[in-house]
């Protein structure tokens, strides 16, 4: 999901740290907009980055390309809608990673082709990596594996006999997530979301420019 290379690393630092502490700090607001005040006591209800990285998690995503943020504790049991609550908690994250990618890409596309400014290649690897990670991010968040955000979406759907057997697939999370990191299968899934995203944003972005 992420590279190797020291240069990519630490120009990558800041997509990432947005793409966690935003995805988190959206999960959060939208369970208060919903009616569930636990992120707010939590201390989750904060752009500050400090509440959401796993210090861990970052540093894994830096060094094995797989990682995560401290995830936002939320009671469903608060919202004024359950399902509703639950499906929009759940999008908040990767919608909110979408809005990053978006707005990354027209900074780039305003300072290049409307300002006509040459970036230098640190600045340009730094917006062009927010871009990358959070479509990255957000695309890998909906798979429907437990405990992605994909999976709290499909549970809020599925039949109520049927939530407690999909909810035993996190059991075999780890490994599946294993595989994902040891074989293309992830690049499979992800590149050709990415490259359509990635093409919508630059073509609604020009029609604007």
């Amino acid at each position: 999901m992420f590279g190797f290379n020291l240069m990519e690393m630490v120009a990558g630092l800041p997509g990432l740290i947005m793409a966690l502490a935003l995805h988190e700090y959206a999960h959060a607001r939208a369970a208060v907009a919903m009616g569930d005040f636990t992120p707010r006591m939590m201390g989750r209800l904060t752009l500050n980055p400090l509440a959401h990285i796993d210090p861990i998690g970052l540093a894994m995503l830096l060094i094995a390309r797989f990682g995560w943020a401290k995830p936002v504790v939320i009671n469903p049991h608060n919202f004024r809608d359950r399902k509703k609550g639950e499906i929009l908690v759940a999008l908040a994250g990767p919608a909110m990673n979408f809005l990053l990618a978006f707005l990354a890409v027209g900074v780039l596309l305003i300072l290049t082709r409307k300002m006509h400014m040459e970036l230098s290649y640190g600045l340009r690897s730094v917006l062009w990596l927010i871009v990358v990670y959070n479509i990255n991010f957000g695309v890998f968040n909906l798979i429907p594996l437990p405990p992605l955000d994909g999976s709290r979406i499909l549970m809020a759907v599925l039949p109520y006999e049927m939530q407690y057997r999909y909810a035993g697939l996190e059991r075999y999370s780890m490994i599946i997530f294993l595989i994902f990191i040891a074989t293309p299968i992830l690049g499979y899934i992800l590149i050709p979301i990415a490259q359509f995203l990635l093409g919508l944003f630059s073509g609604i972005w020009m029609v604007i420019l």
